[in-house]
């Protein structure tokens, strides 16, 4: 059964993994019992060039069912951060408060005015007495991958930010960080030209979603008690956080049905770990 060949977002093929699944139901908190359950109805339904896509919604659909808060919302982590487009301004947000929670003192959308050109930088962060500026590369859907193209325009730009004549406008180094993956070109670029790449899972256990579970800041777009069209009202205010959202005023405020309101605010407590 491990044979049966699985099609992936970008449309590759590869075979189904049991223990990627497993590994990743693991990390969302799922019980052993849990996982062992959704591993046996994932593999007794599994078919040749089932999309990773089916298999997410699956197991997504046991975990909001049957398993305890929230961990389906840790498991969708990164569905939602896809929900935060589609412009993407909404990831740069939520990357500054990633960012902050490790200790990084943050702007967004920043005008710098370098050797040679004006340069607009989705983030600039400084801490221990570094500065940098960060490219903040948004797919809003599976299957979407950050290449070299980037990772060359990227280098460029900060390159000569370095050499800015004003001090104020200097970066000490510049990142590419996307919640998606990148192409092998882009990570040879990057490690061949020392520019700084963060991905959802790269590099290895230093990835995005380690930065994310580290100092549990978590989008509101991953609670599975909220509509999308909630989500989006939040959005649209600049609101990117779930613990941001942990009153009932506020809940109320941006129009969510006060039945429903209780069920919001126990997953978002739970979720935020507060």
């Amino acid at each position: 059964m491990t044979h049966t060949l699985i099609t992936k977002a970008d449309g590759e093929k590869e075979p189904f993994d049991p223990s990627k699944l497993e590994h990743s139901l693991g990390r969302a908190g799922a019980s052993t019992t849990m996982r062992a359950r959704i591993l046996a109805e994932v593999i007794r339904e599994l078919r040749p060039n089932m999309t990773t896509e089916s298999i997410y919604r699956r197991a997504f659909q046991l975990l909001q069912k049957e398993e305890k808060l929230p961990v389906a919302a840790r498991y969708s982590m990164k569905r939602a951060l896809f929900g935060l487009g589609p412009s993407g301004f909404p990831f740069e947000q939520f990357l500054a408060e990633v960012l902050r929670a490790h200790g990084w003192s943050v702007m967004t959308d920043q005008m710098l005015l370098g050797r040679c050109a004006p340069h607009e930088v989705d983030v600039v962060a400084e801490k221990d007495g570094r500065r940098v500026g960060i490219e903040a590369k948004f797919h809003n859907a599976p299957g979407g991958k950050t290449d070299i193209k980037d990772a060359l325009y990227v280098h460029a730009r900060y390159e000569d930010l370095k050499r800015a004549p004003q001090e104020s406008m200097r970066v000490d180094e510049g990142w590419l960080v996307t919640n998606t993956v990148f192409t092998r070109n882009a990570i040879r670029y990057a490690q061949c030209s020392n520019l700084t790449i963060l991905g959802w899972d790269y590099p290895r256990s230093r990835g995005l979603i380690d930065m994310i579970e580290e100092v549990q800041v978590h989008p509101l777009t991953a609670l599975t008690t909220l509509t999308d069209s909630e989500k989006n009202r939040f959005l649209e205010h600049k609101i990117v956080l779930c613990k941001q959202i942990l009153t009932e005023h506020m809940l109320r405020e941006y129009g969510v049905a006060p039945a429903r309101i209780a069920s919001v605010m126990d997953e978002a407590k739970h979720l935020c770990g507060t």
